[in-house]
């Protein structure tokens, strides 16, 4: 079964844009690691504090996201992530959540 690695993100009200922004401008590299199916980023939904977004990536298993995250890669598509934090769009840091498939349809 698969597994789906997921971050929250939550971006400072009026700066939605400037967040997928990021992400629409970024070299994933995603394509290149084995196990790799899938990726969408999700906008959720809206507070007077910030502006929910999930990243959903699907894996063939979970030892292939581990070597995602250990992999050159990874350090190349999250290099442009990082900036000062009086000019981020983020409201702390991500929250990452992972899991796996236990009962799939299609």
């Amino acid at each position: 079964m698969t597994y789906i690695a997921m971050n929250r993100f939550k971006i400072r009200p009026g700066r939605e844009a400037d967040f997928e922004s990021i992400w629409k401008n970024r070299e994933s590299r995603l394509n290149e690691m084995k196990g790799f199916r899938e990726f969408r980023l999700l906008k959720g939904p809206k507070s007077d504090d910030y502006s929910l977004y999930s990243s959903h990536v699907i894996w063939d298993s979970q030892d292939d996201f581990e070597a995602w995250t250990k992999s050159e890669q990874f350090r190349a598509s999250h290099r442009s992530a990082r900036s000062a934090e009086e000019e981020s769009p983020f409201v702390g840091h991500p929250q990452f959540e992972g899991f796996e498939t236990v009962l799939q349809e299609s």
